[in-house]
């Protein structure tokens, strides 16, 4: 391997000659070890900090334009769109597990944005923190970062994962009108419900969880650009929050603005933790529409049976035609890895210490993670599971009609303690709850049928 040479405050370090990065990355690269290759800066933190470098550019170019002149911006700006498209991923190669400000990450952007740059205008001209770097600090840009990546992967695909799954179920909500099946509470037989009332549950459920993730992302909007080192906005002009804000909204379309106050932004991470909340709520719920569905489709013979889902592939290595629910069990093992992730974005917002949370990067990590794995889990559910749920209109019947709870229906005729006496023969005796009730005595069995009627319960 070819390498060039790069030097930093602390001396000379040698770098991979086709690599955009340059000494502080590389130190950085070389003295974290930890889960490289695998546990790298999530891609929206650098997308994020594509953002940010470009609309800092901006607003250094209007406010201190001796500085920032208009060919350094151009040419931060160009660099900045190619990190925001994704081309120049391979060159953030930091892990994770680095400093808690995330400082290698903000440096990392700085470098590759600066030697692009630099490549672009064919000169060296560009200074990662002279000029990428410019009126900001690393505890200023990484918890925007943050936010940034934040908004966009709730809005852009938590959401909407979320909203084409509730689109399935108002479907089969219409499809199913009038089916009356079984309910039950306990994992007990309780009194009838319909299918698409059921159903619903579950569609308002999510419809809730996304009206909570929408309140959550209202306060991240807020955007900690402008408090530099410690919040007292050290070394960056007068008004460079509330513009370099205005250029992040321009950019990405979003409602940005500046923090009110910037030493909060730099220290707590309570947006952060409330957003995941409300991420946790959501997979939380998912969690127990997947069960409801696979208990709901668990035989084919020997379970409930009362759905039919679609089978996609082999369920088992010895036994021949099984096949499991298998997209149920992949949304309930990503809803377990989410709320795993809640305790641990909970944890890392409380060690903020002092003036700065050193948290940061696990936090970013775990966030991204599971609005990542949640909205991927849902658009498979529902493109693999969801839209081909079908009801067993037969078992639904079956069952319904073997419930012992159909006997509440009786209570106005016979009492509740008659009623109780009714369903515990038919069960003792394994006889209908028509015939206990009128071996006890308590009906006839044409005053029976008057007012016996299932399908009115719902």
């Amino acid at each position: 391997m070819e390498y060039r040479i790069e030097h930093d405050s602390m001396g000379e370090v040698k770098v991979p000659a086709d690599r955009l990065w340059a000494a502080q990355t590389q130190r950085s690269h070389e003295n974290f070890e930890i889960g490289v290759g695998i546990e790298t800066m999530p891609a929206e933190i650098v997308h994020a900090f594509g953002v940010l470098k470009k609309a800092a550019s901006i607003a250094n170019n209007s406010l201190r334009s001796e500085k920032m002149t208009d060919e350094k911006m151009e040419a931060i700006k160009q660099a900045c769109d190619e990190v925001m498209s994704g081309e120049l991923l391979s060159h953030f190669p930091l892990v994770v597990w680095q400093t808690g400000s995330g400082t290698q990450s903000n440096m990392n952007a700085n470098e590759v944005i600066a030697n692009r740059g630099n490549q672009i205008l064919g000169k060296k001209l560009l200074h990662p923190n002279d000029d990428v770097n410019m009126s900001q600090s690393s505890n200023d840009t990484f918890p925007t970062a943050m936010h940034i990546a934040a908004v966009l992967a709730l809005e852009e695909k938590l959401i909407p994962a979320a909203e084409t799954l509730i689109d399935t179920f108002k479907r089969l909500e219409a499809e199913n009108e009038g089916i009356v099946k079984s309910g039950r509470t306990h994992l007990q037989d309780a009194t009838p419900i319909t299918f698409s009332q059921e159903i619903s549950g579950w569609r308002s459920s999510l419809e809730r969880d996304v009206e909570l993730i929408k309140h959550a992302v209202q306060p991240l909007y807020e955007l900690a650009l402008g408090g530099t080192a410690v919040g007292t906005g050290l070394n960056a002009p007068k008004g460079f929050g509330p513009a370099v804000a205005a250029e992040v909204a321009k950019i990405t379309g979003k409602p940005f603005v500046t923090a009110i106050n910037k030493f909060h932004a730099l220290t707590s991470k309570d947006e952060i933790v409330f957003a995941h909340g409300a991420v946790k709520a959501l997979a939380c719920d998912m969690m127990k529409i997947a069960n409801d569905i696979r208990w709901l489709a668990s035989g084919p013979r020997d379970g409930l049976g009362e759905i039919f889902i679609p089978e996609n592939e082999p369920g088992s290595s010895i036994m021949p035609g099984k096949v499991n629910p298998t997209q149920c069990e992949a949304v309930t093992m990503v809803a377990v890895q989410v709320i795993g992730n809640d305790v641990a974005v909970g944890m890392a917002a409380s060690q903020g210490n002092f003036e700065l949370n050193v948290f940061m990067p696990v936090t970013a990590y775990n966030f991204l993670q599971s609005v990542r794995l949640l909205s991927e889990a849902m658009v498979s559910f529902n493109k693999n599971c969801a839209v081909g749920i079908k009801a067993n209109k037969e078992k639904m019947h079956h069952n319904l009609h073997n419930s012992l709870m159909l006997v509440t229906a009786l209570n106005p005729y016979i009492g509740y303690e008659n009623a109780a006496k009714t369903a515990k023969k038919a069960f003792k005796d394994n006889i209908s709850l028509k015939e206990a009730c009128v071996e006890l005595g308590f009906l006839t069995a044409e005053r029976f049928d008057e007012v016996f009627h299932p399908e009115e319960m719902v």
